[in-house]
């Protein structure tokens, strides 16, 4: 399976490569024409790069969420993450109009990272009959959160733009105005790295504690892995939902719940889902482009809608 799902990875690379709005000039990169390097350098491979990175980061960022909560329907666009940073976001633009992204980052986090403590304090407080009711809450509590973000961004006269630029869309990658998203390769390597704890973790405070995990320190530190996560990709792409959800899901259903094991297989999961989303969106109303936010949230509804369902049976 892992070696299919690296070809597969190679061949969406080569795909997303070749795809766009004009044809990728090959013949004329063998014969050394410096627009088609400047094509290929300046905006096909930041693109490619971008998409891998922020695949592969959702996609950790939702397992290690998934074990925290114990819950396999949780993710960043179904526990508030996702929306709490859209509202970091825009408040730091009207605190501080001429913060730097650094600035914009950190105040996503931060919020990320609140959104995140408040949601799994509530679920803690609620004895849950059916796990199936976590992501419904977790749903209402980010469509609040959204809310709030719109009325603010209705309230400083920037709902429009707001709208635009926060919907996820790989298209304003370009070299110089991406760089803010390896810092989700550290995330990677951090989480890799804890992935025999993070498995721990997923096994409750009592059980974790009797292991000699710190529950509540390896708690916190994947809270903030996830918030940084979140934040990168919000800031550089706008909102992907459902990655995190969908390729765990996927590789727990065949190969367990060992991080040790499964974490590359889900990264490189990630990786492939959003390549898919991107490629679709780029080849449904060709030459125009569908922004990855609306494939991804498709495609990764129908599939999140399949595994609610199959939770309730």
């Amino acid at each position: 399976m892992a070696l299919r799902l690296s070809v597969l990875f190679f061949l969406l690379c080569l795909a997303s490569l070749m795809v766009g709005s004009q044809p990728m000039p090959w013949q004329a990169l063998l014969d050394g024409s410096q627009s088609a390097w400047l094509t290929l350098t300046a905006s096909r491979i930041p693109r490619l790069v971008a998409i891998i990175l922020t695949g592969v980061g959702l996609a950790i960022s939702g397992v290690i969420l998934q074990h925290i909560v114990r819950n396999k329907f949780v993710e960043p666009a179904t526990s508030g993450g996702l929306d709490a940073a859209k509202l970091g976001v825009l408040i730091s633009l009207t605190w501080l109009p001429n913060a730097s992204t650094l600035s914009k980052m950190l105040f996503a986090i931060s919020f990320c990272l609140l959104a995140s403590l408040l949601f799994i304090s509530i679920i803690r407080r609620i004895e849950f009959k059916n796990t199936v009711l976590i992501p419904v809450l977790g749903l209402m509590y980010g469509s609040v959160l959204s809310a709030i973000a719109e009325f603010y961004a209705y309230q400083h006269n920037i709902l429009q733009s707001m709208q635009g630029w926060l919907l996820g869309d790989f298209s304003k990658i370009v070299q110089g105005h991406y760089e803010l998203i390896y810092l989700i390769l550290p995330i990677i390597i951090i989480a890799y790295l804890y992935a025999h704890r993070f498995t721990v973790l997923g096994m409750g405070d009592e059980m974790s504690s009797s292991l000699g995990l710190n529950y509540a320190g390896m708690a916190a530190l994947g809270l903030i892995l996830v918030s940084i996560t979140v934040a990168a990709s919000v800031i550089t792409v706008g909102a992907i939902p459902f990655v995190g959800l969908v390729i765990p899901n996927l590789v727990a259903l065949r190969y367990g719940e060992n991080l040790s094991r499964t974490l590359p297989i889900v990264a490189l999961g990630g990786a492939c889902l959003v390549l898919v989303c991107d490629i679709i969106g780029r080849l449904l109303l060709y030459p125009f482009e569908v922004p990855i936010g609306l494939t991804a949230g498709g495609i990764g509804g129908i599939v999140f809608l399949f595994l609610i369902l199959r939770g309730i049976r």
